[in-house]
């Protein structure tokens, strides 16, 4: 009996136990999102067209005096950041102070003389009333009253140019931007309208290229490109041609294009870039080399679903193994999100944190 209770006890104490090991346990913990990086497939660097080309401003002004004479002051030099109305430029102001006191003179005499025309005329007309003169006497005078107040309005407007000339030695800055380059310098005599500045304003920047005869016909205005930086390789910006010329360059034979960016991209003026122009619409495309995983002979890339985070394999058939890229026959679609690195750590159907190449989450909206 003694027996049997003394086992009771221990089975209660033993439950206790294990109730209040239970309780005190710390809760499963969830395992963390592994992060990893995505990219969209690209139109194939070999089915496309490549042209290099350079990043300019989208309005880049040639800068030149109104008026002609001798640079005695140079404010700012190539690369120098301005603001509107700065003063860049000054010419020397003694010419045109004397040219605006002469043309002061000329319309004082201009209206001595119309004062002496015009009573000239009074009298006349008084002695015609009189019948002293002829009436082709008169109106004679009266002509030269009207030639005289003629020669006084232009006189008088030309002094009013040569006022605003005085103004016209400063060269001031039209807009906002930087000075892209300096093509006279101080002590220079320089004609009305001769280039001095060239500047790049500040706003949209874009991508000139040269287009040559043999290509000219597969451009467009509006048409959609890709442009990658230089100093960006694997990265792509959709972009469209905004601008082409009709006429070759008579020196080169080519024709100048302007490419602006469709979003803001990272760029600086005077960056390399190169400009893809796709040449079909069902062009391939191609994955970077670390996207692709393999299988015994079969290729496969791992897909990201932004709505549901999760990653599913997808075979995939490749036709050209390019030095960074991959082109993709088939397998993956214009727009899909492609896991680039990592691909052998992944599992099917498996819950992940996408981020873009600058280490940012995921932004589908944004993305282009």
């Amino acid at each position: 009996m003694v027996h049997s209770v003394t086992s009771s006890r221990l089975a209660a104490l033993l439950a206790g136990s294990l109730i209040l090991a239970a309780c005190g346990s710390p809760a499963p913990q969830v395992p963390e999102l592994r992060t990893v990086l995505v990219v969209q497939a690209q139109t194939a660097d070999g089915t496309a067209q490549v042209f290099s080309g350079d990043v300019r401003a989208r309005l880049e002004p040639t800068l030149a005096f109104r008026v002609g004479g001798k640079i005695v002051r140079r404010s700012v030099d190539a690369g120098a950041r301005v603001v509107r109305g700065e003063v860049l430029a000054e010419l020397d102001p003694e010419d045109l102070r004397l040219q605006a006191e002469a043309a002061k003179a000329q319309l004082a005499a201009a209206q001595a003389e119309l004062g002496l025309a015009e009573s000239e005329r009074d009298r006349y007309r008084e002695m015609l009333a009189r019948g002293l003169v002829s009436q082709s006497l008169f109106d004679a005078k009266a002509a030269a009253f009207e030639a005289a107040r003629a020669k006084s309005d232009s006189a008088r407007a030309q002094s009013t140019v040569m006022d605003n000339q005085r103004d016209y030695a400063r060269l001031v800055a039209p807009n906002d931007g930087v000075i892209a380059q300096r093509l006279a310098e101080a002590g220079q005599v320089v004609a009305a309208g001769q280039a001095v500045f060239v500047m790049a304003a500040d706003g949209e920047r874009e991508v000139a290229i040269s287009v040559p005869e043999l290509r000219v016909g597969e451009f467009n205005v509006g048409q959609s490109v890709q442009v990658e930086l230089w100093s960006r390789p694997g990265e792509f910006w959709p972009a469209r041609v905004r601008e082409l010329s009709p006429s070759a360059d008579p020196q080169a034979r080519t024709f100048a294009a302007r490419v602006s960016f469709a979003t803001p991209a990272p760029v600086e003026l005077g960056q390399s870039a190169r400009v893809y122009v796709a040449k079909q619409s069902d062009a391939p495309l191609s994955v970077p080399l670390s996207a692709v995983g393999g299988e015994g002979e079969a290729a496969f890339v791992w897909v990201f679903d932004p709505v549901t985070s999760r990653v599913r394999k997808r075979p995939v058939e490749i036709t050209v193994w390019g030095e960074r890229h991959a082109s993709v026959a088939s397998g993956v679609g214009r727009g899909d999100w492609v896991v680039a690195g990592g691909v052998h750590l992944l599992r099917e159907d498996e819950r992940v944190r996408a981020v873009d190449r600058d280490n940012r989450p995921l932004d589908v909206k944004a993305a282009p």
